[in-house]
């Protein structure tokens, strides 16, 4: 079996132009970057079409992910061989997971978007002016006090960035005596403004509107007090516009912004999403991570705030995510164990619960297939699924391509002519206190939720400074529905511990840390990038 690299290589792309023409896009409305990469002009889309949006989410999810992109590509592909006008709109990945665990993030197999060693890597440079923007304003901040600190300010909650597993810039000492802390990009807030911008002027009021600490009379100071938000937006003009690709079956995919699910809100841009949805008829998307984080974060803040409404939600399961929740040891999952599949159902149910009952949408599970899944595992989450009134498709994306989504391409379809209205965990009138408490109990199935003192002090603060109306994004681990990463299954009888608590004024939500989550991740003891060559042709290998 090839490599995923070597799959992509051996594909031949069109032109960005020709891939452009299949949204009706006009060569005025594209900025190239080389042959297979462009930009896309949304301020010139006079378009008014309002495609169906599709979600494609998780259960809690296996060290290696359970193939959300690989079976979104998919999904896609196999619309698109039903001769259905589609397009994807995907996050951007980030270095850290690059050359860390995880790997990349434009799918696997046949069911990958291209050139995936430019998307994988520096891209359009987007990740690039992120960094540069954010960490301008850190050196303005700096700079202000350096230079007599007009605006008094005595504590600062900005915070640098870089998009690198470095695990020893979570505190720094600065050679002005100040400690400092790097978040990795993807967690930083400059990332988040970006996403949820709609415009140039928008993200000039977000960036403008960033708290970056508090003066010595406890009022908060603002980036557009140090007159910093033009200058950051020169620096992300460009990186505003959404990115055009191609799959390797040539559908259109728009891949944008790249905040994680588990530490930020997980999603791409709304500018994205928005130019998908004006330019075809079914729009693919994805929330990282399970759907107690990237599906939560995208239906209660993306959608609430900006009147997305997905027409239906696919579940990814894999047989091996099942045994792990079932309490089989990572090093086993590829053997059969029937019954451990049966025991980490539990955890599939809860996720199918949270899609169907209280969000109310309508929902498919995809089995997303590997070579060691037995029939008897398959039938199983098969049987148990439509126990629960749910079809189930099992998905060959990895090695069929968009073939092997066809069956999942045409229940989506059939879910999509179904009328969808979306139901919100908390209302924005609630108080922050309540949003938390309502995901934590409705989404997680936490019995109550405790605060540290800390945390208590910032709910005060919160109130005060007129911040109560703000959206909710949790930082927990991805790997429980709890803030425990051990509690597998579907925990119920636990608490969720909130560390710690971040207004983010530009970005516009509130950080809720839960447990002991950290925004600056560390590489492991053997990370990707040992496997990773190049030669002398400049041929890269080992990317994955």
């Amino acid at each position: 079996m090839l490599s995923d690299i070597e799959i992509a290589r051996k594909s031949k792309p069109y032109n960005i132009k020709t891939i452009a023409k299949k949204l009706g896009l006009s060569e005025s409305l594209v900025e190239t970057y080389g042959k297979y990469m462009a930009k896309i002009d949304y301020t010139k889309i006079k378009s008014k079409k309002q495609g169906k949006l599709i979600l494609v989410t998780a259960m809690t999810p296996t060290a290696s992910g359970e193939g959300k992109t690989t079976v979104s590509i998919g999904l896609a592909d196999g619309l698109s061989r039903l001769k259905e006008k589609v397009c994807l709109a995907l996050r951007q990945p980030s270095l850290g997971p690059v050359f860390g665990i995880k790997g990349g993030a434009t799918g696997g197999g046949f069911a990958q978007v291209m050139p995936m060693e430019n998307i994988n890597l520096h891209f359009t440079g987007d990740f690039h002016a992120i960094t540069s923007a954010n960490n301008l304003l850190s050196s303005i901040i700096d700079n202000h006090i350096h230079q007599g600190n007009e605006k008094q300010i005595e504590k600062v909650f900005f915070e640098r960035c870089i998009d690198l597993n470095d695990r020893n810039l979570k505190r720094v000492e600065l050679s002005s005596g100040r400690t400092d802390s790097f978040t990795i990009t993807s967690a930083s807030e400059t990332m988040a403004i970006l996403t949820l911008a709609k415009d140039l002027e928008d993200l000039k009021r977000r960036l403008g509107n960033i708290i970056v600490g508090e003066n010595k009379k406890g009022e908060f100071v603002y980036a557009r007090d140090l007159k910093a938000e033009d200058a950051m937006a020169i620096l992300l003009k460009d990186a505003l516009k959404p990115n055009l690709v191609q799959t390797l079956e040539h559908t259109p995919a728009i891949i944008h912004c790249g905040p994680f699910a588990n530490i930020a809100h997980g999603c791409n841009s709304v500018i994205a999403t928005n130019t998908a949805l004006s330019l075809a008829d079914y729009i693919v998307t994805e929330a990282g991570f399970g759907a107690d984080l990237g599906a939560e974060k995208f239906l209660d803040l993306k959608c609430q705030l900006n009147g997305f409404k997905p027409d239906c939600v696919v579940l990814v399961a894999t047989i091996k995510a099942l045994k792990l929740q079932g309490g089989e040891v990572k090093e086993n999952l590829k053997h059969p164990n029937l019954n451990a599949v049966k025991i980490g159902l539990k955890n599939l149910e809860r996720h199918i619960s949270n899609i169907k009952d209280v969000y109310k949408l309508p929902i498919v599970v995809a089995i997303n297939k590997f070579e060691t899944d037995t029939e008897e595992e398959i039938n199983c989450v098969k049987d148990f699924a439509l126990s629960l009134g749910v079809c189930t498709e099992v998905v060959e994306g990895y090695k069929k391509g968009g073939k092997g989504a066809i069956n999942l391409a045409r229940s989506v379809i059939e879910k999509c002519d179904k009328t969808a209205n979306t139901e919100y965990v908390y209302s924005l009138k609630d108080d922050i206190q309540t949003k938390i408490e309502k995901v934590a109990t409705k989404i997680y199935r936490a019995k109550g939720v405790e605060y540290s003192s800390n945390a208590k002090e910032i709910l005060k603060k919160i109130k005060q400074k007129g911040y109560g109306h703000l959206p909710v994004v949790l930082a927990k681990t991805q790997y429980s529905f709890s803030d425990d990463k051990s509690l597998i299954g579907a925990p119920t009888d636990f608490t969720l511990k909130v560390t710690d608590i971040k207004i983010r004024g530009g970005a516009e939500f509130v950080v809720v840390i839960a447990g002991s989550m950290l925004l600056m991740p560390g590489l492991a003891k053997h990370s990707a990038y040992e496997a990773m060559t190049i030669d002398k042709n400049g041929n890269i290998d080992g990317l994955f």
